[in-house]
């Protein structure tokens, strides 16, 4: 019987090893990620957020845009999709529309975190939490909505910043609880703290580190000695993207000229083989008359 994705995700996370994961906020990023030997790729709600729309992430995104996004990034790609679903988009019923559509959009593992709506970016500052019971029902709920037994539903809690890191471990334990196969304690703001989640709860965690963030900046060898079943780093392409752009462009608009800066710039073929052009040529050649 053919693997899906879905199992495959698993059978990366029962491994036990710790994974580099990178964020993509659209299908260009994650091709380019694919491209390098990643085992899988995270979609960003904030990436998503500031691309699609040029705003913050606070909650300004809808479900169905996410989901369109999901579903160009699942055609572009055949890794592994863990899928950033903010708050569910309201109440648990919301939360189990929220997981059909993406899940039918081709993810392969939704997020889910306990802020009040509209939320936050995670290292931002202001954030709330609802009520740890709420969220539990709303774990209930994508439980059971998920189509797919093998669809890994991962349970966030931002409760650190509102009520601190005992409550916040108290909740990623009830979200176990609850059905979650995967917790996401967000922005600690120490090693030590870094340290306990592993130790302290069953199913595997995942770390998000963000330049210029809340939480340490340790390296990989560090985090898998820890325990973290995955290391993610949800905007790192597209903060480099938007420097990319800003040096590029700023020059251009100085000089008139790519010159000085033309090292800074993928080549025509190089672009072109990204999007699998050549696979289109192909097709093109295939289906001539």
């Amino acid at each position: 019987m053919e693997e899906t994705c879905n199992r495959r995700l698993r059978g990366l996370l029962g491994r036990r090893e710790t994974i580099l994961l990178p964020g993509a906020a659209n299908a260009l990023a994650a091709r380019i990620i694919e491209d390098l030997g990643y085992k899988a790729v995270y979609v960003s709600g904030a990436g998503v957020t500031n691309t699609f729309l040029g705003v913050p992430d606070i909650g300004l995104i809808s479900p169905t845009e996410l989901a369109s996004h999901v579903a160009a990034i699942r055609d572009a790609v055949s890794l592994p999709l863990i899928v950033d679903a903010d708050t569910g988009f309201g109440n648990p019923i919301n939360v189990g529309h929220t997981v059909r559509v993406i899940e039918r959009s081709g993810a392969n593992a939704i997020q889910l975190e306990d802020q009040n709506f509209p939320k936050r970016c995670g290292h931002f500052s202001g954030k709330s939490v609802v009520d740890a019971a709420e969220m539990v029902q709303k774990i209930h709920a994508a439980v059971d909505a998920r189509r797919d037994a093998d669809l890994v539903i991962i349970a966030r809690t931002d409760a650190i910043a509102a009520h601190g890191f005992n409550d916040a471990m108290d909740r990623a334990a009830a979200y176990i609880e609850a059905g979650a196969d995967m917790t996401f304690v967000e922005a600690p703001k120490t090693v030590e703290e870094m340290s306990q989640i592993p130790k302290r709860l069953a199913v595997p965690q995942i770390v998000n580190i963000v330049a210029g963030g809340l939480t340490p900046m340790l390296g990989m060898d560090e985090l898998t000695k820890m325990g973290f079943a995955m290391v993610l780093y949800a905007n790192a392409a597209l903060q480099a993207s938007i420097a990319g752009m800003q040096k590029v462009l700023g020059h251009l608009k100085v000089h008139g000229s790519l010159a000085a800066v033309s090292e800074h710039l993928a080549g025509f073929e190089e672009r072109q083989r990204i999007v699998s052009k050549p696979h289109f040529d192909a097709l093109e050649k295939k289906y001539s008359v």
